[in-house]
């Protein structure tokens, strides 16, 4: 039983051209986990991911997000990419795995997920939400302080910095864009975290993710 499900029937090119504009432009503006702070750029996926971090801390009432609110956000955020790091007999268990990790029931979860296919995917973000989405809208755009970053997500962020293939010149400074692939290698090698154990035993395809993240085809999108 798949406890996460997305909508079907609708293709990836025909997604991407009703949202992609809109989520530029939305994120652009919009890094509401602070992945990028001052000695980094991150990309647009990775600042869709922090967005939803930083809901998913909000909603447990938590001023920091954790290692996993990120991994729950690059979930949500950019699922279709990252699963081709699984088998395809794998990805259920995969899934059960994040659900485990975010102690998010599957009706909340699923929620996130239709929050995001109207917010970024179809180009709805404007209109009001309601129903179950009222509690994600105050999230959103209720008033707070700003989340504070783990110690073990800081960790990680810096990890990626140092193994980002690509910069952005800043003055004088030369600042490391962080991408999924490579966030997403620095969790799974966090050596000793539950985390990292159990992606290592989830049958994730590390040298393809590591070839990725070190040598990606082609230049970031910040």
């Amino acid at each position: 039983m798949l406890f996460f499900r997305r909508k079907s029937g609708v293709s990836a090119s025909a997604r991407k051209g009703s949202g992609a504009k809109r989520a530029a432009s939305h994120d652009s503006n919009h890094d509401d986990a602070d992945l990028a702070g001052d000695s980094r750029r991150i990309t647009l996926s990775l600042s869709r991911a922090g967005r939803f971090a930083a809901m998913l801390a909000r909603s447990r009432a938590s001023v920091v997000i954790q290692v996993s609110d990120l991994l729950a956000g690059m979930y949500i955020s950019d699922w279709e990419h990252l699963s081709q790091y699984w088998e395809e007999e794998d990805l259920e268990h995969v899934e059960e795995l994040l659900r485990k990790f975010c102690q998010i029931s599957p009706q909340r979860w699923n929620s996130w997920i239709e929050l995001y296919d109207r917010e970024f995917r179809y180009g709805e973000g404007e209109k009001p939400w309601r129903g179950k989405k009222r509690d994600a809208r105050r999230i959103v755009h209720g008033a707070g302080d700003p989340l504070q970053k783990s110690v073990a997500l800081e960790d990680v962020l810096r990890q990626a910095e140092q193994i980002a293939p690509h910069y952005d010149r800043d003055g004088d400074r030369k600042l490391p864009i962080l991408t999924t692939e490579a966030v997403l290698l620095c969790i799974t090698h966090s050596y000793g975290t539950e985390i990292s154990r159990s992606l290592a035993f989830s049958g994730i395809d590390t040298a393809r993710l590591e070839k990725d993240a070190l040598f990606p085809r082609r230049a970031p999108l910040v």
